[in-house]
Formats: structure tokens, sequence, C-alpha cells
């Protein structure tokens, strides 16, 4: 068995109207090449966790044909909720359009053969941050957002809160920890954060991560720090291909 990861799917079908291809050539044929990308690697006992932005829906109705292109994909997939995942209102909601293939982390974990996977979104925070190493593009379809630092730090704390309820919820006896962030839990550079403390006082052995876009290529950030290895896995950035956090 293998462990791979792919965040920010960015799926349309659920909302045709909204498309990453608007981002640049990069985005290009971005499904077809995320389908033939992911045939090509994961093998139907693999695991693929896809930590956020997985579809452009506004409604968790309109979402399930997102989900659906990816129940047809082989392997079991973990999903955890983004930034964009606005059709995510409430566990129950998800937990009732998840196709059989999928399941979702919210609070909670998921054991699979002696591995949890468990993790939250995050949000953003003023302890780090990655201006020297993107690229930004503006489109129509993504709203500017307006920057309010204290209402960013009432819900950093929040999701903090979120992760380490994750993080409780895993067996005392589970050794292997997978955690899985929306954002970034830690700076390029890896100084310590109050996120990254948090995984490894909970023996997290691997993080992953997306939400970063146009990142630069000429040097790939993160990397590992304290015993917890930091892996981005930002479509884009991963030329929509799994990525490989671990073989069994």
């Amino acid at each position: 068995m293998k462990i791979w990861a792919l965040a920010d799917l960015h799926l349309p079908f659920g909302a045709p109207e909204k498309n990453m291809e608007v981002f640049g050539p990069n985005w290009e044929n971005y499904t077809e090449r995320l389908q033939s990308h992911w045939l090509s690697l994961v093998e139907q006992e693999d695991i693929v966790l896809v930590p956020g932005d997985i579809s452009w829906a506004l409604k968790t109705q309109d979402a399930e044909k997102d989900l659906l292109w990816i129940d047809h994909l082989p392997g079991k997939k973990i999903l955890l909720k983004g930034n964009h995942d606005h059709w995510w209102t409430s566990k129950a909601k998800v937990e009732n359009i998840l196709p059989p293939s999928c399941a979702i982390i919210q609070n909670s974990s998921v054991v699979v053969d002696d591995i949890a996977i468990c993790g939250s979104r995050l949000w953003d925070t003023k302890e780090y941050h990655f201006t020297n190493y993107i690229t930004f593009r503006k489109a129509a379809c993504v709203k500017e957002k307006v920057v309010d630092e204290a209402h960013d730090e009432e819900i950093f704390v929040k999701e903090l809160n979120r992760l380490e309820l994750s993080l409780q919820s895993v067996p005392d006896h589970i050794k292997t920890r997978i955690a899985m962030t929306h954002y970034p839990p830690i700076g390029a550079d890896l100084a310590s954060s109050r996120a990254s403390k948090l995984l490894e006082q909970y023996g997290v052995s691997i993080c992953v991560f997306g939400h970063l876009h146009n990142v630069h290529k000429a040097a790939l950030p993160f990397g590992e720090k304290n015993g917890v290895r930091y892996v981005f896995a930002a479509a884009d950035y991963r030329d929509f291909s799994p990525v490989l956090l671990l073989s069994i």
C-alpha cells in the first residue's frame, strides 16, 4: 500500500462557470492531467489524501458531481476542507453525499492499517508568509480578500483547537500519524509555529498541505523539522500529479 497526496484539485464539474484555467497556461486541461497522472500512479489499495480546495461548488448537492469524479479514480480518498470549499457546510451534509471510496476529516481522524490520518484546515496567520515564493495572479472568479488581522487570528485559534481535537482522536497505540492541513502549518524557513508545536507534541511524522498557488519552483520550500516532514502538495506545484508520502 502507498499513501499519496494532492491538494487544491479545484474541480469545476459542480460549478462550470468557475475554472482554474483563467489563472494561465499552467492550468490548461488540468482535470484531464489530474486524471491521467492519478491513473498512472495510484492503485486501488492505495490511499490518497486531498487536503482542501476540492470543489468550486457552492452548494453541497452540486459538489456531489466533483466527489463522484474523484470516486471513479482508484484508491481510498481522505478529504479535508479548504478555504474555497463553501459547499462543505456540515459534517452530516457532506457525509450524506460521500461516495464509497471517500472519507472526511473534521475534528476527527481516520485509521487505516495502523496509520492515522488527522488534521484541520488552519487559516492565515502573521507568524509566517510566503510573499517571496509566489507570483501573484488575479482572476475574476476569486474575490480579493480584505485583510482583517484580528478576525484572521480568531479563526486561526479556532482551527488550532480543531487540529488538537483531531490529533487527540487518534488511538494511543497508533505510531504512524499523518496530518493534513490546507494552509501551511509552518513557514518555508521551518521556524517553529503554534501549529508545528502541536504536530510535534502529538507525534506526527508527516504533514501535507497546499493552498499556495504559483509558487516558484527554483527552490522547493519546506522540509523536515523536529521529526515532522512538511510536504507541499498543491496540484499546480506538483504538475497535477499525486506526491508519494509513504510506501508500506
